[in-house]
């Protein structure tokens, strides 16, 4: 694969698009938290990079070892997702329902959940392997690197503006970013059936 100028766009536009649903939790995060420090801010959204990075990558590998069992795995990811990012949101909707009188933070996304959060927003980045198979493995490695920069970008945008609007919202934020979480869990279901 020739490194030029449609290499580096592509790699761009992948990475805008698989981090919408990142960017849409980290929006949560950032709602749920309002005063969430920058180096967890950072965290996070290295956390959603990371994931958005790796997930191209094992569907590069699967491409060019396993793709039978890859291909079988495929149908699952929907379900997956949304299972994961339901759990989560409805977790945070109970709690934001539970203590909706109550204006102050109550610690933000854990370490356990926000792994989770960014294997269900980026599971669906597998199939980007197959898109990018014809890719050696450093032009698919560098490509992997410029997805998690856009990712990382697009993530602490959302965790900035969430953290801005959580300020007004007081003790909503957990109900309105837990019905967020659920709402992409089912966008990314919905979208697997269309």
């Amino acid at each position: 694969m020739e490194l030029g100028f449609v290499f580096f766009f592509n790699s761009i536009l992948l990475g805008v698009g698989l981090a919408m649903d990142a960017f849409s939790v980290s929006l949560a995060n950032g709602l749920n938290e309002p005063q969430m420090r920058t180096r967890k801010s950072c965290a996070i959204a290295g956390t959603f990079a990371f994931f958005q990075a790796l997930m191209p990558l094992l569907g590069w590998i699967c491409v060019h070892t396993v793709v039978q069992y890859f291909t079988s795995f495929e149908k699952w990811i929907p379900w997956i997702a949304l299972a994961l990012l339901g759990f989560i949101g409805g977790k945070m909707l109970a709690e934001g329902i539970k203590n909706a009188d109550e204006p102050t933070s109550r610690g933000g996304v854990g370490v356990a959940a926000l792994l989770v959060q960014g294997v269900a927003t980026s599971i669906d980045a597998l199939s980007v392997g197959f898109t990018i198979a014809e890719y050696d493995f450093f032009s698919a490695l560098l490509a992997a690197l410029i997805i998690a920069l856009v990712t990382f970008i697009i993530c602490l945008c959302g965790i900035l503006i969430g953290r801005h609007v959580g300020t007004k919202l007081a003790g909503k934020a957990s109900i309105f970013g837990g019905a967020i979480l659920i709402l992409i869990g089912l966008e990314i279901f919905i979208k697997s059936w269309f």
